[in-house]
């Protein structure tokens, strides 16, 4: 089982970060910050190539798998990375250069809360954020 589902984006940086955020609202979530990691990192004179880590959540969700297990708190809220990196060359990746868009699943969580009880709500809750990635990309 894979900890994450990431696929590559026809869209520019900025396209994909604004094509996330408005998939993540009409899934029901709400965006609660976007942490710019190239500025900070670049602030402090590290240089690397555009990154974002979207924040997102549904209060509903969260506050059912906290009642589960406080400790899921480790894992909310969920978040999507945008991000560019070198990738197999093509006509349509500059210089190899292209867009991902990475998201965590929450189908892993079992493994981390062995003893909790989710039933099926990670399963459903991967497919939303799965198909909020396709959708984005």
């Amino acid at each position: 089982m894979d900890f994450d589902y990431t696929t590559t984006s026809s869209k520019d940086f900025d396209q994909a970060v604004q094509a996330v955020q408005d998939e993540v609202v009409k899934a029901g979530m709400r965006v609660l910050h976007i942490h710019d990691v190239q500025e900070t990192l670049g602030n402090k004179g590290f240089k690397r190539e555009p990154f974002k880590i979207i924040e997102f959540c549904n209060a509903k969700d969260a506050y059912d798998f906290l009642k589960i297990d406080i400790k899921i708190g480790l894992c909310l809220p969920c978040k999507i990375n945008v991000y560019i990196k070198d990738g197999p060359a093509s006509a349509e990746a500059s210089a190899g250069k292209q867009t991902f868009i990475s998201a965590m699943r929450p189908i892993i969580l079992p493994q981390f809360f062995p003893d909790a009880d989710f039933g099926e709500r990670p399963k459903e809750i991967d497919q939303i954020i799965q198909g909020i990635v396709n959708n984005a990309k």
